[in-house]
């Protein structure tokens, strides 16, 4: 049984022990997303636009609580939140096809359940905030609640609405510089926005724009708990490498296995350390970890423009524009061979390259040939080469018509591409050709065995034998480049018409119906060896499709009793949407909420919802992928290195999830300044779409899914996994549940000392997660507490952020704690040491205002992760640690 009382003290009792509290997280209810001719105010829980007390739980983070830790973009900043999961660590990017997103994840269900919008408006870029300019916005309304009947299909977790600063005046510069402690990690910032008015105020421009770069970290050895840590013969052990291959080359077969080839050519004794699998602690096997980054370098600008113009008080133009780019060009990760006893490179005794003493050795043994592995860091190790790019149009007109209707109307274009280049991936043909090298024995020279019966081939033979030894030309002809050049297009329009048409004796009846529209598609087009899957182990797949759809909604609030005992404003709050997708047909969306004021200052608030998403495009269309995993076998009890294929599916169902919210909000009238809130979430999620994770499968398949032991597929000589191959399904059930609480309090310092200004803020705000859990039918897994491995599901049971400010009209400073509750790094996999302790991190923040007439000047500066709390080993890109260390941002802004 939940007990509401115990949630709200352990929530004091921990920031009691911190010392200090989070992050300033306004509680209002009502939260402004999109302004009308009139002034009014769209609730982001609900499509009605008179300010009331919604029964979906909603928070309103402004742009000052934002800017607490001087993150680089808003994504992170609200990723500090607890009611959030990080796609990775805060303040760092993975490193695959995806690098330099920023998306959010509310609950832990996934970046596709949760909506995100721009005033109330869908966005091409889907759920990547790195394409909004941070300096326009005004604040970010988080709906913690299903929110899919006022918004539509992605809002089962809830939405993130982003409010544009349409209003400001004037013209604003600011610059911020930032770097780790260890020195690195530089990043630099630049903002700008102007507004004017014009016509009496009738018209209005407000456009405003960023850059940012940021050096990121290279490699991941760059932090030592981080780098080459991996779990590894049943614990998360250290410098992990791999066993078979080696830089220059490593003989796995034959009289010479366990050799090394030195850069000349020669052999060396290899160092294997301890070995498990394709794996070994200690020695010298090499890792990727030695090169790749820990910190995705990037470079990124984004703009925005808005003008609005009111013809008459009844009606009001919009027109927008925004853009945004990312790019950047860096090591990515190797394209190595990995030998054994029976695979790998396969290198013939008369190999032109092959010196003299390795041959007698073969020949002595009366063997032809051997297996090899090899670290290719001197021939393969791609590159990535990315950019993406997105542009977006809006009208929209509003209006009213009487007192008591208002109206609105929109069309919406974007497009956003995503263009990648990969240079340096290993071609099958060539590469084989190229190894199988013989000295030619008319002109003594080396060269591909094919020259010998096809001498019109350009092939160039390669010499693999040591660090360094392959040629330029060797190289350019074994590898190639994948890429892909993918645009997709979002057309999205609406209608509506929202009012009071007439009053109950507890109040005015609102209502709001309408029709929208969109489509969205994509077309990915690949390089033509991609299309002829000329590369040994990874490449691009082109995709195109389609879908539309056509929804008509409507929501009511309906004011029940007002000002009697105990119903002193009880209100009854109800939506429903019907969407038809051309893709799988109608399916229906609703809620059902109240809210009531039991006494001055005390509301409860209750919902019932069902909310749906249909399966995106990438979901439904993406064909064949292509990459590598290192899992965790609990049949072999050794770790492997794996081929993983995916892809999508067009027979997908649409997901439809059950949520109930209830709780409620105290503002006692005794003490002026103090909020409290609590609510409890059950979101149950029902044919859930999802691709089931390596590790996952695996796991699943071992305790007893024998349906998916057909995607993981074995060696049949060593029942080594040698692939596993997850396309997007339709499992059973994703369900979580488990309470927010909040308690503020606001202080003039003139209550203290007369003479005093200012006020000091106190804010704790915390997340409870009694159960995240995933079920396919047979095998059903619990997340909560599995919070080291990043590509899991994992959340902590409790995340708990407070803090203590202190602000007057020229300085403000904050002091701000993140707990994060003891857990495991993985409870997927067996492993001796996968406890992680309870963690505090604390930041601080301070700016200073000196007004100079007509302008005004700030300084300001942030220490994220003060006391530099080193991550729990081997927390690559986990959600909630904080890899990077204790890091320093200064900046400051002018406005005119």
């Amino acid at each position: 049984m939940i007990r509401f009382g115990s949630v709200i003290g352990a929530c004091v009792a921990i920031v009691a022990a911190a010392g200090v509290s989070a992050q300033t997280v306004s509680p209002e209810n009502a939260a402004p997303a999109e302004s009308d001719t009139g002034g009014d105010i769209i609730v982001t829980g609900s499509r009605i636009d008179r300010n009331f007390q919604t029964p979906t739980p909603t928070i309103t983070v402004t742009a000052e609580d934002l800017s607490v830790g001087a993150r680089p973009n808003v994504a992170a900043a609200l990723n500090d939140l607890p009611q959030f999961r990080a796609t990775t660590s805060a303040q760092t990017t993975g490193t695959n096809t995806g690098a330099g997103n920023a998306p959010v994840d509310l609950r832990g269900l996934g970046i596709n359940r949760t909506l995100v919008l721009i005033d109330g408006r869908r966005i091409v870029s889907d759920n990547d905030l790195n394409t909004i300019p941070n300096v326009l916005v005004r604040s970010a309304q988080v709906v913690t609640g299903g929110a899919s009947a006022a918004w539509g299909s992605g809002a089962v977790a809830g939405v993130v609405n982003l409010g544009i600063d349409e209003t400001f005046k004037g013209l604003q510069l600011g610059a911020e510089a930032g770097v780790s402690t260890y020195g690195d990690a530089a990043q630099h910032r630049f903002e700008g926005k102007a507004g004017i008015g014009f016509n009496d105020d009738r018209g209005h421009v407000v456009i405003g724009g960023e850059y940012f770069n940021s050096d990121g970290i290279v490699p991941k050895t760059a932090r030592k708990n981080i780098g080459r840590w991996a779990s590894f013969a049943g614990a998360m052990t250290p410098d992990v490498g791999f066993s078979t291959s080696a830089y220059g080359g490593l003989i796995t077969s034959g009289v010479l296995a366990g050799k090394a080839f030195n850069p000349d050519g020669s052999l060396r004794n290899f160092d294997y350390g301890r070995v498990s699998g394709g794996y070994m602690s200690g020695g010298e096997g090499p890792s990727n970890d030695d090169l790749s980054p820990l910190m995705t370098p990037q470079r990124r600008y984004s703009a925005l423009g808005r003008f609005t113009y009111e013809f008459s008080p009844a009606i009001k133009l919009t027109a927008e524009v925004r853009h945004s780019r990312m790019w950047n060009n860096y090591i990515w990760f190797g394209d190595h061979v990995q030998g054994s006893a029976t695979s790998g490179i396969l290198i013939k005794s008369d190999n032109a390259f092959l010196s003299k003493s390795v041959t007698d050795a073969l020949a002595a043994a009366g063997q032809s040939s051997f297996y090899m592995g090899r670290f290719n860091s001197d021939l393969s190790y791609p590159r990535i080469d990315f950019e993406r790019k997105v542009t977006q149009g809006t009208l929209a007109l509003d209006g009213r018509i009487g007192s008591n209707l208002r109206w609105s109307a929109y069309y919406s274009h974007g497009e956003y591409q995503n263009n990648i280049d990969t240079p340096g991936f290993l071609l099958t043909k060539e590469f084989a050709n190229a190894v199988d090298s013989v000295i030619d024995p008319a002109s003594g020279r080396a060269v591909c065995r094919i020259a010998l019966t096809n001498p019109s081939t350009n092939c160039v033979p390669i010499n693999l034998f040591g660090l360094g030894a392959p040629s330029k030309e060797a190289i350019a002809y074994v590898t190639g480049t994948p890429s892909q050049r993918a645009t997709t297009k979002l057309d999205v329009g609406g209608i509506s018409l929202r009012g009071e048409p007439f009053a109950l004796p507890a109040g005015k009846v609102s209502f709001a119906v309408g029709v929208e529209a969109r489509k969205e598609s994509i077309r990915q087009t690949v390089g033509a060896l991609d299309a002829a899957k000329a590369f040994r182990t990874f490449s691009f797949s082109a995709m195109s499709g389609s879908f539309d759809v056509k929804e008509a909604f409507g929501e009511i609030l309906v004011p029940l009793v007002h000002n009697t005992p105990l119903l002193r404003q009880l209100e009854f709050n109800g939506a429903v949407r019907v969407s038809d997708y051309s893709t799988t047909g109608s399916i229906w969306s609703w809620k059902l909420g109240a809210t009531n004021e039991f006494f001055p200052g005390f509301r409860g608030r209750v919902t019932r919802s069902r909310d749906i998403r249909s399966a995106n495009l990438s979901e439904l269309y993406t064909q064949t992928t292509t990459g590598y995993n290192t899992i965790y076998d609990p049949l072999t009890k050794q770790n492997v290195y794996v081929l993983s294929n995916g892809g999508g599916n067009p027979s997908l169902e649409p997901e439809k999830a059950d949520t109930w919210t209830f709780g409620f909000t105290y503002s006692p009238q005794a003490v002026r300044g103090l909020n409290i809130s609590v609510d409890y979430f059950d979101i149950d999620v029902k044919d859930v779409i999802t691709t089931i994770a390596a590790q996952d499968l695996v796991t699943r398949c071992y305790n007893g899914n024998t349906a998916l032991c057909s995607r993981v597929e074995r060696d049949p000589a060593t029942n080594t996994i040698t692939r596993t191959v997850s396309t997007y399904v339709n499992l059973a059930n994703y369900k979580t549940n488990g309470i927010d609480a909040e308690i503020s309090y606001v202080m003039a310092m003139d209550r203290l000392f007369k003479s005093a200004n200012g006020r000091l803020k106190f804010r704790l705000i915390g997340t409870w997660v009694d159960s995240l859990t995933t079920d396919d039918g047979v095998v059903k897994l619990e997340y909560v507490r599995s919070q080291g491995y990043s590509f899991g599901l994992g959340v902590p049971a409790w995340r708990v952020n407070g803090s203590v400010g202190y602000e007057n009209d020229t300085f403000s400073g904050l002091v701000r704690a993140r707990y994060i509750s003891p857990g495991v790094f993985n409870n997927q996999i067996a492993l001796s040491n996968n406890h992680i302790g309870a963690y505090t991190y604390f930041d601080l923040q301070a700016q200073v205002k000196v007004p100079t007439g007509s302008r005004s000047f700030e300084l300001y500066g942030n220490v994220s992760n003060l006391f530099n709390k080193q991550a729990p080993n081997g927390s690559l890109y986990s959600p909630y640690y904080d890899v990077l260390g204790r890091y320093f941002t200064f900046g400051a802004r002018v406005r005119f």
